[in-house]
Formats: C-alpha cells, structure tokens, sequence
C-alpha cells in the first residue's frame, strides 16, 4: 500500500495533509477482528452478517481506526520522532469488508513545546471511494522533525 503525500507546503504546518488508500477483504477483517479480542459476527461470521442490514462483513472500528492512527506514526516516523497523545473518532457508516478507501489526515494546529518539539493536531477521514465519509478523526501527536 503506498503511501500519498500531498501538501501545499514544504514543511509541516496547518493544512499539511497526506493519505493512503487501503482495501479491505474479508479475510483480513476476520483476522483482525479476532486477533483484536472482537468476536462480534458482523466481523468474523459471513453467514451470519450476510443476513444483516449490512449484507456481509464489516470491519470492525478497531481496525478501521487502527489504520488511521498507524498513518500518522508511519509518516511521522519517517520525517522524525512522533509519538501519539489522543486521538477520538465518529463511526459515521460502517465500512464493509470488501472496501476500498481513503485514509486521510490534515495538519489542523501546531504548537511549539516548551521542551522542543511540536504538538500537530490533526482532522482525519476515512472515505470510501464513492466520496461518502465512513468515520470522522481528531488527535494530537508530539512531533520532533530531523535535523537538516
């Protein structure tokens, strides 16, 4: 899955964004699902969310929101030292199991620590490829860049 990183700016600062797309498969959520402790049917028994109104499997929030908080310290990481503080989310549709997606994370405030550093916080989405908005995010991340 590769990651897409789009911004109007060369630093990271208010409006910065990146994203990644991400598709799900039913096997994938099943796993998941049970590997998180979560043996809700709707996520591991296809018979069974098959005669749902969602009409088959869907990944459960916890991974869902897994995902999005893994974006952020994958591209972080990357450009330096991040570590997450909070983050909340609103489960707005359920994603199904055999989704493609978009997960995507704004640079809404930035804060300069007094210890060095920064405090980003961020607006983040989960969209389907559709253009619906699946989940809503905010967090805060403690954020050090490398060195030039």
């Amino acid at each position: 899955m590769l990651e897409v990183c789009r911004t109007d700016r060369p630093d990271v600062g208010t409006g910065y964004r990146f994203s990644r797309a991400h598709t799900f498969d039913e096997e994938q959520v099943r796993s998941f699902s049970l590997a998180a402790g979560d043996e809700n049917p709707l996520h591991v028994d296809a018979d069974y969310a098959t005669g749902t109104r969602f009409g088959g499997l869907i990944a459960s929030a916890t991974h869902t929101t897994s995902l999005l908080m893994g974006l952020t310290a994958t591209h972080f990481s990357s450009r330096g030292s991040v570590l997450g503080m909070n983050f909340s989310f609103e489960l707005l549709h359920a994603v199904k199991a055999t989704e493609s997606v978009l997960l995507e994370w704004v640079v809404t405030s930035v804060a300069t620590r007094a210890k060095g550093g920064l405090v980003l916080g961020l607006g983040g989405t989960v969209t389907s490829l559709d253009g619906r908005t699946l989940v809503l995010a905010q967090g805060q991340v403690s954020f050090v860049p490398k060195a030039n």
